[in-house]
């Protein structure tokens, strides 16, 4: 939980500095009556996942809020503060970049501005809803709450919602480059390039997503996965839910601390999942800026004053002591706007001033057949993810979903554009009938891997790569799961849902991946006199490229790429031999320092650590079983990300559904003491799946306990 409280009431300023404490902080009480306004009772079955019935849509959204903030409210309370750009008042100088970010781009005051207008009445409802769960838990449980956050409103939602998106298509990362010391080169990524934050190091971007028709299954059913990727802890780590209510809203899926609607789900119809994309949807322009006067920039011809506002950032330093930072804000007819000083640049992207998103995916949670979901596509407020849909009728369906610019192609959008001419001004977006998509190919799957949307089904059945605009920025390249997903479905003509869910827990890195390339290389080009490099490169060079638990090459060899963050994807002959065997013996004297051996098998190396728990799990980087680890003081590669929730279902010919899931956890997000803070992960490390259970008869034959909000035991 984030929580600060203040004991002393006394303010001393010197210095910019803020002496803050209070003897005692007035607690915010919802109304007496607020958890008799809405209908709902939520049922816990006998792995803590919540069930949540009731009368109309906003009544379970009360009681999804509730039964999260029982499990998560640390999470939760995490997303709100950086909605209302205040959380480094509370996390300290780490979150600086945050509360910038927002107040810069203005997220709450779109809010502010369109909620009444561009959110359904519904849609409104429902994050009221959602903020009074919220808000009834901490009034029922006090104490437990951040001082000064609450009443928590509706708008704090959809906020939250706006700001949550943005950083899934690399906006943060936009910025970011543009705060260096010096001006970058280039502002986009090759489209043909795989980023080792996505493979190795740093916190994994990525997904699996597929779709497999009947005229593929051996039983002429309809398969369908939804595995994300995310971190296992944290305000992005994913929540199992279900929810139903007499409105016609039932789904059982994943959602973040702080979202009323969920992300990825299912329903007794359809399901649908999203993996992340890397379309070109942010433009930085640069700015020619008067010089008689800082404060304006030419347009057209004439020079137009900067919008000028203060951005105070109150940053917690120690205890009660807090910094306020005074930053200036700057908008421009482009968009907010930076001054470095190396030059002046605006940043507009496709979703600036766009707060939908969260009226998009309610639609997609309530779609009951593939016309209604098309539908809720066909708004393309949700700016990027690619899509994967399967029906019980037997449909798939992938979209590389985005909200993209109509663009001149006369300019280059992926380097810096000229920020005095309307020319490179947009307001208009391409409909999703122009957005790369493949609908019941006839090779009988979809497949999303974080790869290029050109490879998304078989040959003959993908987009064609020519019928789209350059300006979009759609990626080329490949990953390994992609490729691995493309050998096994292609050469299963008659696949059962065990060969599915094997397909989902594969181990191997493909021939054609980099990441074999790499090692084939590495390999050969290696001369070393050191018996240790040799005897370590001798391990690699026999590496059947496999990451299960008992493999005895694959740590060496894994531990090596993971130092070649700066240039995996590059030539290795742009690096001296003697730099290449220095790389290798790091990893060799690792795992002689901590194991005593470099044939070590996996499962000593990487371990699933969670309560009670430290298990051997396979897996590893860009692997479809993926698993992302960080190395502890004790040798342990820990793993922290990459397989989190995932979601397999199967209908039979007659439309009949079955479905399981899986969490690396279990519903208990921060309580230690709960038996559902690890329950899941021998099943998770074990490569199994749970049962999901939709109907009332089914929960209650595996019911732990029911209860209204405000009365659980």
């Amino acid at each position: 939980m984030v929580k600060t409280v203040f004991r002393f009431c006394f303010p001393i300023s010197f210095s910019g500095l803020l002496f803050i404490s209070c003897a005692s902080v007035p607690t915010w009480q919802a109304p007496s009556d607020l958890g008799d306004r809405f209908d709902v009772t939520i049922y816990r079955d006998t792995w803590g996942v919540p069930h949540i019935y009731g009368k109309t849509d906003a009544d379970v959204a009360f009681g999804l809020a509730y039964a999260h903030a029982e499990d998560d409210l640390e999470n939760m309370e995490v997303s709100l503060l950086a909605a209302r750009g205040i959380l480094a008042s509370h996390q300290g100088i780490k979150s600086v970049p945050i509360d910038f970010f927002v107040k810069l781009f203005k997220l709450y005051e779109t809010v502010e501005e369109k909620y009444e207008t561009d959110l359904s009445p519904e849609v409104r409802k429902v994050c009221e809803a959602y903020a009074d769960g919220i808000n009834y838990y901490i009034t029922r449980h006090p104490g437990s709450e951040t001082a000064g956050l609450y009443p928590v409103s509706g708008k704090d939602i959809v906020t939250g919602f706006s700001l949550r998106t943005t950083f899934f298509f690399g906006l943060d990362g936009v910025i970011r480059r543009l705060m260096r010391d010096q001006r970058p080169e280039t502002l986009a990524s090759s489209s043909d390039e795989m980023h080792l934050t996505d493979t190795f190091g740093g916190t994994p971007v990525g997904s699996n997503g597929f779709g497999v028709s009947p005229e593929r299954t051996a039983d002429g059913g309809t398969f369908f996965l939804s595995n994300t990727h995310q971190p296992w802890n944290g305000p992005l780590a994913w929540y199992e839910a279900h929810v139903k209510s007499e409105e016609g809203w039932q789904v059982s899926g994943a959602l973040f601390p702080g979202m009323p609607v969920f992300g990825v789900g299912h329903d007794f119809n359809k399901g649908w999942t999203h993996t992340v994309n890397e379309p070109d949807l942010i433009d930085v322009y640069e700015l020619v800026i008067n010089p008689r006067n800082k404060d304006q920039y030419r347009y057209d011809g004439k020079w137009l004053e900067f919008e000028k506002f203060k951005v105070p950032i109150i940053v917690k330093l120690w205890g009660p002591i807090k910094w306020t930072v005074r930053r200036e804000g700057l908008w421009s007819i482009h968009g907010p706007v930076i001054r470095r000083p190396f030059g002046t640049f605006a940043v507009r992207h496709s979703s600036l001033k766009d707060i939908r998103a969260v009226d998009q995916w309610y639609r997609i949670n309530k779609a009951k057949n593939l016309a209604q979901f098309t539908e809720a596509m066909k708004m393309v407020a949700i700016p990027s993810f690619n899509t994967v849909y399967a029906d019980r009728e037997g449909n798939i369906f992938y979209i590389y979903n985005g909200r993209f610019p109509k663009r001149d192609e006369a300019f280059d959008w992926q380097d810096y554009l000229p920020g005095d001419t309307s020319a490179v001004v947009w307001n208009e977006f391409l409909p999703l009938s122009e957005i790369p998509q493949v609908l019941n190919p006839s090779s009988g799957f979809v497949q999303s891997c974080n790869h290029t949307p050109f490879m998304s089904s078989g040959e003959g059945d993908n987009p064609d790569p020519a019928l789209f605009s350059p300006t979009m920025g759609i990626e080329t390249h490949k990953t390994n799961r992609s490729l691995r997903a493309q050998e096994i479905f292609t050469n299963n003509g008659s696949m059962t849902f065990d060969e599915f869910l094997k397909a989902k827990f594969d181990l191997s890195y493909s021939q054609h991946s980099k990441h074999v390339q790499l090692i084939e290389k590495l390999v050969s080009k290696v001369k070393s006199d050191d018996p240790l490099v040799n005897r370590a490169l001798k391990l690699m060079g026999s590496w059947d490229h496999r990451m299960n638990i008992d493999n005895r090459q694959a740590a060496v060899s894994i531990l090596t790429l993971r130092e070649f963050d700066s240039y995996l994807w590059r030539d290795l002959d742009m690096h001296p031999d003697e730099e290449l065997e220095k790389t290798v013996r790091k990893s060799a004297d690792f795992l002689m320092k901590h194991y005593g051996r470099l044939d070590v098998t996996w499962g000593e190396v990487q371990r699933l650590v969670r309560g009670k728990e430290n298990l051997p799990i396979a897996g590893g980087p860009d692997v479809l079983r993926a698993v992302y680890s960080r190395g502890d003081e004790k040798g342990q590669q820990v793993a922290v990300a990459g397989d989190s929730y995932i979601l397999a279902v199967r209908w039979d010919k007659e439309g009949n559904m079955e479905s399981f899931s899986g969490h690396p956890f279990g519903s208990a997000a921060v309580d230690q003491a709960s038996p559902h803070f690890d329950d899941q992960s021998p099943l998770f490390a074990q490569q199994e799946l749970k049962p999901v259970w939709l109907d009332l008869e089914d929960i209650k034959a595996n019911l732990e306990r029911v209860y209204r909000p405000g009365e659980e035991q």
